[in-house]
């Protein structure tokens, strides 16, 4: 009964790499499973069709060098299901495609806020918190993790001049695809929906008041999470959203929702971002118009190579602020 619903582990992104991992590194009696849910004490597993408690095994937290090196919200672990009541164990955290890392806000400790996510959308609001340094800090965040960023420009509806807040953002990130929408209205929110296909994992970042939430429930079908007005005077709003979790979509794919973030510290082990371009540059010299700026431009070699995931986006964005 139990492995026919283990089966059903594919619509979070199971695939035959991911077996073959598993199958390689993990002794007999454990079960694949997604961390769908983290929490102080214990974690929530999806093994299919349900879900578990579990808890890290004490060897897992002795082996680990960081606190991101332990289990979060959209890592693929192996499971030891519990014979009685008690809680199921995680014995090991399979090796991730991605990390989306931060350092801990007032720590020195790296924090993991999503694993094995393909797309990250940076939601940031056109209201009163506008503010396009802070969008670039998310994309260098992102771009240490392996992942795609993709811009999400909300709250269309409020904004006193969407169109131009959309050309600031454009101008400070070229390369990174940045859809307009208002979540509130759903107008622009089906254009999100290709990034899920193929059973793709989205997370969504960005500060409190962005509407991550609201924007959540529509991709969603259902009012799944709390939603919460902005502050008037400087549109910043409470967390409504406080802790991080995943979950599987109707229509395919899956979508981790984050808690808001406003201090953005980058990971402390990466190496600060070079400043020699000569990768964006050997791209840059076969664009069709020496005078490229790599933004909209036909025959851009620089998008070009970002879209075959030869170049970073954000290597074009960090480029672009030189």
């Amino acid at each position: 009964m139990l492995d026919a619903k283990i089966m059903t582990l594919t619509p979070f992104g199971w695939d035959a790499r991911r077996q073959a991992a598993f199958t390689a590194s993990t002794a007999d009696g454990l079960v694949p499973g997604r961390v769908v849910g983290e929490h102080r004490t214990h974690y929530q597993v999806a093994i299919g069709e349900i879900e578990l408690t579990a808890q890290a095994m004490g060897k897992l937290r002795n082996d680990s060098a960081l606190r991101s090196d332990l289990p979060g919200v959209g890592d693929f672990v192996a499971l030891r299901p519990s014979l009685s009541d008690g809680p199921a164990t995680i014995e090991a955290v399979l090796p991730r495609a991605t990390a989306l890392i931060r350092k801990a806000s007032g720590k020195e400790t790296p924090q993991l806020l999503a694993a094995n996510v393909d797309i990250v959308f940076i939601v940031t609001g056109l209201d009163g918190d506008f503010n396009v340094a802070r969008v670039v800090r998310f994309l260098d965040l992102v771009g240490d993790s392996g992942a795609t960023p993709v811009i999400v420009a909300n709250k269309t509806d409020v904004s006193k001049d969407a169109e131009m807040a959309a050309r600031q953002l454009a101008e400070a990130a070229p390369g990174i695809a940045l859809h307009a929408i208002s979540a509130r209205q759903g107008s622009g929110v089906a254009e999100l929906e290709d990034y899920f296909d193929g059973n793709r994992t989205v997370v969504l970042i960005g500060s409190s008041g962005a509407g991550k939430s609201t924007l959540i429930n529509k991709l969603l079908g259902d009012e799944r999470q709390v939603t919460g007005e902005v502050r008037g005077h400087d549109s910043r709003g409470r967390h409504t959203t406080t802790q991080r979790q995943l979950f599987l979509r109707p229509g395919g794919g899956a979508i981790i929702d984050t808690p808001g973030m406003r201090g953005l510290e980058l990971r402390v082990e990466a190496e600060p971002v070079t400043r020699d371009f000569d990768d964006v540059e050997a791209w840059a010299r076969q664009c069709k118009f020496s005078n490229c700026r790599h933004i909209s431009e036909p025959g851009c070699a620089v998008r070009a190579a970002i879209a075959r995931g030869d170049l970073a986006a954000a290597r074009l964005a960090e480029y672009s602020k030189g």
